[in-house]
């Protein structure tokens, strides 16, 4: 635990002499570099690392208007939070209640990618994001690359997002409201580096606040009326669509096709994707296979055995 301890003393929740509160969990299918990495969230930041050792690190985050840390030290998992910050949102942001390990171990042993996918990914956690923030965050993620993404949502916080400070002094920016960016001119937001993905930005948000689309009723529909209400907005297709129901409204039969997914399910799968074996997490083995791909792209041989 030597390196934990010495990420806790280096961490800037000490600049104020203010001793945060932690809570401290342990858990083998949870790992902050493929969480932070894996496509899913742009606002989580590794802040620290330990060379020689991609399980512990330390990583902030900002999310439903709350800055977080968190340290890992392989599966100790250190929440720089108060208890009822970890039970009020924390355990529900990084689904701490479903069993990964129990999703890993029904695939089927025939299919070898795809079990080595889940090997290697096997600390990636599908989280359940704020919808407004994951509809604006994958409209910006058209034809576009990760570093970018993170950069143009970085501005579009510090340019209309509301400043906000930790007890320990740590400055952070909320996530701008739909009001904020619809009164937002064309002009600006292109000045935040969004290029043609600003019409979308400023219609969707102009949408949402004239009660065309209904955030607040989309979480208790099902995945395909959700997908449909989603896609009513300016510049959603199918693939943003079901983004945002797998990253915000956790519906896991949702499976987002991209170049990475496509490229796997035509070499891996040329008669299909078993969706009917995986119903109800469908869209956490995509997880685990576009974080494969992305990071063994053109390296791998291995076929599924038919």
């Amino acid at each position: 635990m030597d390196n934990l301890f010495s990420l806790l003393q280096n961490t800037p929740q000490k600049t104020n002499n203010i001793k945060p509160p932690m809570i401290t969990i342990q858990n083998s299918n949870f790992s902050l570099s493929q969480i932070c990495h894996s496509g899913q969230c742009f606002r989580m930041m590794r802040e620290e690392a330990v060379e020689g050792n991609p399980e512990c690190g330390r990583y902030s985050l900002v999310a439903f208007g709350k800055y977080l840390e968190i340290l890992q030290q392989n599966d100790q998992i250190t929440f720089v939070c108060s208890q009822e910050d970890m039970d009020a949102l924390w355990r529900h942001y990084f689904d701490l209640d479903t069993d990964y390990g129990s999703i890993i171990r029904n695939i089927d042993a025939q299919d070898t990618y795809l079990c080595s996918a889940a090997a290697y990914g096997n600390g990636i956690r599908v989280l359940k994001q704020d919808l407004w923030e994951i509809i604006i965050s994958f409209l910006i993620s058209q034809q576009n690359n990760i570093k970018r993404i993170r950069k143009c949502i970085q501005t579009l916080c510090e340019t209309y997002g509301e400043q906000k400070q930790t007890q320990t002094g740590i400055t952070y920016y909320v996530f701008p409201t739909p009001q904020a960016l619809a009164e937002a001119s064309m002009e600006e937001l292109y000045a935040c580096n969004l290029g043609y993905r600003s019409r979308y930005i400023r219609q969707t948000a102009e949408s949402i606040l004239n009660g065309e689309v209904d955030l607040a009723a989309l979480p208790e529909m099902d995945y395909i009326t959700a997908k449909a209400e989603l896609m009513k907005l300016y510049g959603v297709g199918v693939k943003v669509a079901d983004c945002i129901c797998l990253y915000a409204l956790h519906k896991t039969d949702a499976f987002p096709i991209d170049t990475h997914i496509n490229h796997v399910l035509a070499a891996q799968y040329p008669e299909g994707f078993p969706f009917d074996r995986y119903v109800g997490y469908s869209g956490i083995l995509q997880q685990y296979i576009f974080y494969y791909d992305l990071n063994h792209s053109g390296k791998i041989e291995t076929r599924r055995k038919k």
